[in-house]
Order: structure tokens, then sequence, then C-alpha cells
């Protein structure tokens, strides 16, 4: 067995053991297909007042730009589909922020895993990404074949479906890639025709500043009137393109215990979450992703959403 194969299948296997669900590899080079993609998207400004994702345009597209060096790109997927939900009569939360914030859970998995390559292998350098810098997660992840970008712009596989984050270490040594898998959607349009806010816009586009998820978490300023009535119950994010696709019927709950929410959260109905206080936002949503909409922001989403 030559090298490069030998630190492949030991770099996959303590993924395993880390909980992810799966691990590809691709090699770290230009995204050339995604460039002309990402320009579009940006020029017709379906980004809305997400900034952010004008910066670095050459780094997302070269992940050589970004860690000097690399020759790898590592992606990975942790399953976060829970085992329970909130009770029906209940404005609703994505399901990625029932429990800890994703971020801090995969950084240290990530960070695992690099110390893990750098003691059985030796001196590799790389850094780990979890949705905090330019990286096109869902491009690295359809060409390390871990799935194919759905209809509704999220990466899908058959196996699974697509309730799982995406992760990436970058690093640079050499190892065995992986090839993309083919695309599974067929003729299905569940998602564009589910889509509350009509996001999807043509089959994979979507217009992120028509986005229930949008709205909801990155918008600052006053919802807009037009969207009033359009939110389906969504107070933070929205799974409605996802809880439609045939392929969740395969999403199984994740083993992940830091996912778990707190039990109140299922718990709470429309009535509790329009008299929430601070002190009982900062009790459920401690160490939760949603802390990202501060306590004002979930109050003016739940006002919003009130008929």
């Amino acid at each position: 067995m030559n090298t490069k194969v030998k630190h492949t299948n030991l770099i996959k296997t303590e993924a395993k053991r880390l909980g992810f669900l799966s691990c590809g590899i691709s090699k770290a080079a230009f995204l050339e297909e995604e460039a002309p993609r990402l320009e579009q998207y940006l020029q017709k400004n379906m980004h809305g007042e997400m900034q952010y994702m004008e910066n670095h345009f050459d780094k997302r597209l070269d992940p050589t730009k970004l860690v000097e060096g690399s020759k790898s790109v590592i992606s990975l997927l942790l399953n976060y589909f829970p085992q329970e939900t909130q009770t029906e009569n209940s404005y609703k939360l994505s399901k990625y922020a029932y429990g800890t914030d994703y971020h801090f859970v995969i950084k240290d998995k990530l960070k695992s895993l690099l110390h893990f390559i750098q003691d059985e292998i030796g001196e590799v350098h790389g850094r780990a990404f979890v949705d905090s810098a330019p990286v096109l997660d869902k491009a690295w992840a359809a060409k390390s074949g871990l799935g194919w970008i759905g209809k509704h712009s999220n990466l899908l596989t058959q196996q699974v479906g697509s309730f799982y984050f995406i992760a990436e270490l970058i690093i640079d040594l050499e190892l065995e890639y992986d090839t993309p898998t083919t695309n599974h959607c067929g003729t299905c349009t569940a998602c564009i025709d589910a889509c509350p806010t009509q996001a999807i816009t043509e089959p994979y586009v979507v217009d992120g500043s028509k986005c229930i998820s949008y709205f909801t978490i990155e918008l600052k300023n006053e919802l807009p009137t037009a969207m009033k009535g359009k939110f389906d119950d969504w107070m933070f994010g929205c799974d409605v393109c996802q809880d439609v696709c045939p392929w969740n019927r395969f999403s199984k709950p994740h083993n992940e215990p830091l996912f778990n929410p707190q039990p109140e959260l299922l718990d709470m109905n429309k009535k509790d979450w329009e008299e929430i206080t601070q002190e009982v936002f900062s009790a459920i949503f401690k160490k939760s992703a949603v802390k990202r909409t501060k306590f004002s922001g979930l109050k003016r989403n739940i006002k919003f959403l009130k008929p």
C-alpha cells in the first residue's frame, strides 16, 4: 500500500471514530466551475445585506490562497437530525439550532483530527473551517464525493439526506482524492414548490435575500412587510426545503449529546415564546447558535409571526 493511500485510510478511520458521518478528500485547487456562479450570485445581489460574501472572492475559490502550501481539502459531514422535534403548536427553530452551537462542537473534533494527523504522520500544517471563513463548503463536499448539490442548493446524500453540517480541514499533505457522485434529484421539484417565500428561483438557484433563514438570522433591520404571513411560523432559520425532500426519509437521529436541546425548548408553545424573557432565553440558548440573532432579534421575529 503506498503512503498516500495509507495516510488517507488513517484519516478516514479517525474521522469516523470522532463521530463524523463521512469524510471525502479533494485536491486543493481553484474551483473553476464555481467561479462564474459565485460572480453571478453576487452581481444579482442574491446575498442581500450579507456583505461579507463579497469579501475575499479569490480566497473563496482557491484554498491555496487561504492556507499556504495546501494540497488537500478534507471535507467532513456531521449529523444533526434530532430524535424529537418541537411541539406542534409552536414557533419553529431550524433543527440545527436545537443544541450547542455547532461551531464549537465541530471545531473541537477538527482540532482532534488535525492533532491525530500530526501525531501519526508527522509535520503536517493546516487549518480547520466550520462556516467561519470564505470556504465554499458544499462545493468541496460535492467534489469529494460526499453528495450532490440538490435543487434547494443544499448537499444531499442518498443514504442520509441533508440534515448534517459540513466542515473542512485544509492541509499541506497530498492524499488519495475522491471523485464526485451523480445527481439524484431527477424531475422532483418538492423543495421549489414548498418554499414559503419562493426563494428557490429556479432549480439549483436560491435567492438568499428571499430566504426565511436570511430574514430571521442575517437581516438586522426591520422585516419587510411584504413578507408578513409568509414565514410559516419559522422564528429562527427554516427547514421547509429539507423537510419535504424525499431523500430525508432516510435521516436517522444523531448520537451527539451536545446537539440535544434543553428539554423545555421542545415543550414551549406559541404563548410561551411570545412571553419569553431574557432570563429564559439565556437559559435555553446558553451555548446555542440562536444567540446570533440575540434576544431582541428573536422577539422581533416572533412579533412578526403573530397574526
